[in-house]
C-alpha cells in the first residue's frame, strides 16, 4: 500500500468535479469523504487508485493511494493528468471573466476538466450515449460495464476492446441496444484488435487528425470525435457547436429567443479561445442536474 499527498494550484472545486461524476452511477464516489476510487488500466494491469481531497478550493491539496508501490509514479501521473492538475485554472478564469460567461465561471468557479479513465471506455460511452436521453444513457452504459467489465475494489473498469471484439450483437440486443448501436461498439473494439486503430498515438496527433482518424470509424462522426478530444485527451479549445445542450445554455444566458445559429456559435466561440473547452464544460454544467446543494 502507498499512499502520496499532492499539492495542487488553485482554484479547484473538487466537490464540484465529484458531484458531476456522480451524474454517472458506475463512479466509485463519496461525497462525504470527499473521494474517489480511480479504475486505470495502467503498464502492470488494472489498479484502483483512491483520491480524496484534503484542502479547500483556494488551497487544494489531494491523498492519493494504491495498493502496489511498483506502479506508484505511473498511478501519480495518470491522476495528476486526468484531474487536470499539471496547469492552473487561475488564468483560464479570468480570461472568462471578461466574457458574457462570467456568471457560470463564478457560479462555477474551480471547476477542472476531467478525464474519462480509459480512451475506449470514452468512446464506447459516447456511442451508447448517441441520440439517447441521458438517463436511459447511463441505464444502458452501466448494464454494458456490469455485463461485461469487471469490478475490483469497488470500482468498475470498463471491458477491453478484445473481450467486446468477441462479443455478438445478440448479446448487447439482450442490453436492449439498438442493433446499429451494438454493430457499432463491436466494430469499433474489430478495429482496435485487428490494428487499424490505435488509440493511444492520438495523444501527440492534433486535432483535426484526431477527428480524422475516429470518423473513419463506423459510428462515429464529429461528435463523438470532439467529445474523445474534449474528455480522453483533454484538448483546451474544443467547443461542439452541434451539441444541443451547449445550444440551449447559450440561449439561456445570452437571454435569446431561439437556439444561436452556427454563426452565432462561432461568433461566441471567438470571445472564448483559446479556452473554449471550459466554456463547454461551463455551459454544461450550467444545465445539469445537480446531485444536491453541496455550495
Amino acid at each position: 500500500m502507498w499512499k502520496e499527498t499532492l499539492i495542487v494550484e488553485g482554484p479547484y472545486y473538487f466537490e464540484g468535479v465529484l458531484d458531476r461524476l456522480l451524474l454517472d452511477p458506475l463512479q466509485a464516489v463519496d461525497l462525504s469523504q470527499r473521494t474517489i476510487k480511480v479504475p486505470l488500466f495502467l503498464s502492470t494491469g488494472p489498479h484502483v487508485i483512491t483520491v480524496q481531497a484534503c484542502g479547500s478550493t483556494e488551497d487544494p491539496s489531494f491523498l492519493l493511494s494504491g495498493n502496489q508501490e511498483e506502479s506508484r509514479l505511473e498511478a501519480i501521473q495518470r491522476i495528476e493528468e486526468i484531474f487536470g492538475w499539471r496547469s492552473s485554472l487561475k488564468g483560464i478564469n479570468e480570461h472568462f471573466r471578461q466574457t458574457a460567461l462570467k456568471p457560470l465561471f463564478d457560479a462555477h468557479h474551480g471547476t477542472a476538466l476531467v478525464l474519462d479513465f480509459d480512451y475506449f471506455g470514452n468512446l464506447t460511452k459516447s456511442i451508447i450515449h448517441q441520440q439517447l436521453n441521458l438517463k436511459f444513457a447511463y441505464v444502458l452504459t452501466t448494464r454494458f460495464v456490469q455485463s461485461f467489465g469487471f469490478q475490483k475494489d469497488g470500482a468498475w473498469f470498463y471491458p477491453r476492446p478484445e473481450t467486446v471484439a468477441a462479443l455478438t450483437v445478440e448479446q448487447l440486443r439482450e442490453l436492449q441496444f439498438s442493433g446499429r448501436k451494438a454493430e457499432y461498439i463491436i466494430g469499433l473494439a474489430n478495429e482496435i484488435v485487428e490494428g487499424r486503430l490505435e488509440l493511444e498515438p492520438l495523444k501527440d496527433a492534433s486535432d483535426e487528425e484526431v477527428i480524422a482518424a475516429l470518423t473513419k470509424v463506423r459510428g462515429i462522426g464529429k461528435w463523438t470525435a470532439e467529445s474523445f478530444l474534449l474528455f480522453a485527451l483533454g484538448r483546451s479549445n474544443i467547443f461542439p457547436k452541434a451539441d444541443i445542450g451547449i445550444q440551449n445554455a447559450l440561449k439561456q444566458i445570452m437571454q435569446l429567443e431561439q437556439k444561436p445559429t452556427m454563426e452565432e456559435m462561432a461568433g461566441f466561440m471567438q470571445a472564448y479561445e483559446p479556452y473554449s473547452s471550459y466554456a463547454a464544460l461551463y455551459l454544461w454544467r450550467s444545465i445539469e442536474k445537480r446531485s444536491e446543494k453541496i455550495k
